[in-house]
């Protein structure tokens, strides 16, 4: 039954989570917040909304081993496997993406969190850190959108966000906002108190569970964005998914929960984990700066590293 209660809280995450995207979404833009301001702050913060309930809900329980874990797994997992897979099914042609200044702030991102685990903690300073470092990248990335709309150069994603409908009715807003706002702890709850005894029926530490079950369960809404994208040739979209979802684990999620509840750093993602997630990234280096595309090949590659990741985790 534990299985079944974690499989549970996961869905129960991953439904409120896209009911408190369409909610915020709606609210926002009936009160006259502008969908440009919407798409890059609502929806980025809405769609990290599972990983940060469950990171504050396994950093409260005790257990950081799970929340750091979910992070730290679900950005390798992101790079890995959410770009591997879905390039076994369709190339995915980089040449005309232009995400480089967005792969730099997350790499910066990454050493920034790297540099930060070495206190041994996660605490309040940190999560200052990581948040301000978030208003910042935030701040440009508004200026910019603002920029190209000014130049004429029109964002479709800027324009319609996630979940917009422009008709709903507001009893249908309070609905969504009250299951996500609902579901999201309850979620959390059941998948961290899952996780737990999983961990503890097999004997393995609770920072195993965090970067692999924990991790991998929040990282398929990205890996079911990322193939449509590949298979709509949309390349931009998957890179841009694998980036903007790694930088907002880093700096809005792990901020958010170390102020909330300081997070002991576990040994082993000092010595291994974290330097396989700066592996991971680094392999972006030749889709997003050399441009080359993302072939079956590299599907194969990619997914292979995943697996041989997760088998050393798992011994």
């Amino acid at each position: 039954m534990v299985f079944v209660f974690a499989v549970l809280g996961l869905l129960i995450l991953l439904l409120a989570g896209d009911a408190l995207v369409k909610g915020a979404v709606n609210l926002s833009l009936r009160i006259g917040i502008p969908a440009l301001i919407v798409s890059l702050t609502i929806v980025a913060f809405g769609t990290s909304a599972p990983e940060l309930l469950i990171s504050v809900q396994a950093a409260l329980e005790g257990v950081p081993g799970i929340a750091l874990g979910n992070v730290v797994g679900s950005n390798t997992a992101n790079v890995l496997l959410v770009l591997g897979v879905p390039a076994l099914f369709a190339v995915m042609h980089t040449s005309q993406c232009d995400t480089r200044k967005s792969f730099f702030l997350m790499m910066a991102s990454t050493v920034l969190f790297i540099a930060l685990a070495f206190r041994g903690i996660f605490d309040w300073i940190a999560g200052l850190v990581l948040l301000t470092v978030l208003t910042l990248v935030l701040g440009d990335a508004i200026r910019d959108a603002l920029k190209h709309r000014r130049d004429g150069i029109c964002d479709e994603d800027l324009e319609e966000p996630e979940g917009a409908d422009p008709e709903m009715r507001w009893w249908k807003i309070c609905l969504f906002l009250a299951l996500g706002l609902i579901g999201l702890p309850l979620g959390a709850d059941l998948l961290v108190d899952s996780a737990t005894e999983i961990a503890e029926m097999f004997g393995v530490p609770d920072t195993v569970i965090g970067l692999t079950l924990v991790a991998l369960g929040t990282s398929l809404p990205e890996l079911a964005t990322t193939v449509m994208a590949a298979i709509r040739k949309q390349a931009d979209v998957a890179i841009g998914n694998v980036i903007g979802s790694n930088m907002f684990n880093l700096l809005a999620v792990v901020g958010v929960a170390s102020i909330i509840e300081p997070m002991p750093v576990a040994r082993n993602f000092v010595e291994f984990d974290l330097w396989v997630m700066l592996a991971a990234s680094l392999l972006l280096v030749p889709f997003v700066v050399f441009k080359h595309d993302i072939g079956r090949k590299w599907g194969i590659a990619l997914t292979l590293g995943y697996i041989v990741y997760i088998q050393i985790v798992l011994t």
